[in-house]
């Protein structure tokens, strides 16, 4: 057993009190690899940002569990060499079973989701409780979920949505204590989020959903999954030099920025790191066919993601200077 401590993270729980009396939201950026550890420290240092570092199933898969334990523990090191010691939490994301979220509690992660919303509503209740028994008593906190997300990202896959339903949430708070809850009002997991034509208007988050949740559960932290903005801008330059991505659309970040204004102090944001890093990766070979050396690609990738987690940090989630 590896508590979280020993590596110099925190749980969540006063990030996000801290979170709503401001009126900003915690970055919850995904990482698989070193060049994506190092862009979302540097800009959150840079910034004075807390963060949270999100690792889905497939990524602990990928980067081994141990590996990942020790990279966190880096970021906290790290950090501090950078000269600001942020608060950083590592958090599991989309947990779909118990065992994986007491394996992730055991090897230092602070902080887990338990992601029930595909089973039925009694189930969910059950396997969310259980996870947050087992969390409490390590002071690692639990995000929970009700409704369901459309879209593919990782191992996370659904055809539709099925938002929110505000009548449940006050008696799913209560009876499984779960510390966060992810709604669904409207975001989408990946790139291609929403059906809309060149020159369309992208369907707005459903407010009054989430108002009437924060009317239900007030001062309770609320999370939105699926947030990327898809840039378009990030999406021409992948097509300029040889990538394929077309009809992608994501969420406007004036309405992230008025949700991260409410009860929502968590927005999960993976989707437009991929892109930015992508874009990168491409021009370089594009432009340097002979290149051969990962770091003349991944350096350039690092860097157009730092910068883009900075613009997220200052300009979409008012997180900036809140470390």
């Amino acid at each position: 057993m590896v508590s979280y401590k020993e590596l110099g993270l925190v749980n969540s729980r006063e990030l996000f009190k801290k979170a709503m009396e401001g009126q900003y939201a915690i970055p919850a950026f995904n990482f698989n690899n070193m060049e994506q550890l190092q862009a979302i420290i540097m800009a959150c240092v840079e910034t004075k940002s807390p963060v949270i570092l999100q690792v889905s199933s497939g990524a602990r898969k990928y980067a081994n569990q141990n590996l990942l334990k020790n990279m966190a523990k880096g970021a906290t090191e790290y950090a501090h060499e950078l000269g600001c010691d942020i608060p950083i939490v590592l958090h599991l994301d989309h947990g779909d079973s118990f065992e994986l979220c007491k394996s992730c509690i055991e090897t230092g992660f602070s902080s887990v989701m338990i992601d029930g919303s595909h089973l039925p509503y009694e189930e969910n209740i059950a396997l969310t409780r259980k996870v947050v028994e087992y969390a409490h008593p390590f002071d690692v906190t639990v995000e929970g979920e009700l409704g369901v997300l459309a879209g593919i990202e990782d191992e996370v896959s659904a055809e539709h949505h099925t938002y929110t339903r505000p009548e449940e949430v006050e008696d799913f708070v209560k009876r499984t204590n779960v510390d966060s809850l992810a709604i669904s009002i409207g975001t989408s997991h990946g790139a291609f989020k929403f059906k809309v034509k060149p020159g369309e208007a992208i369907p707005p988050l459903r407010f009054d959903i989430l108002k009437e949740v924060e009317k239900r559960i007030p001062g309770f932290p609320i999370v939105l999954h699926g947030a990327s903005s898809v840039p378009q801008d990030i999406v021409a330059e992948i097509n300029q030099y040889g990538g394929d991505i077309q009809n992608s659309a994501g969420v406007p970040e004036d309405q992230l920025r008025t949700a991260s204004r409410s009860a929502v102090c968590k927005i999960n944001i993976d989707s437009d790191g991929r892109l930015a890093m992508t874009a990168a990766i491409r021009k370089v070979l594009s432009e340097k066919p002979g290149e051969f050396d990962p770091r003349k690609y991944l350096g350039p990738a690092r860097e157009k993601l730092k910068a883009l987690y900075i613009h997220k940090i200052i300009n979409v989630l008012g997180s900036a200077d809140k470390a």
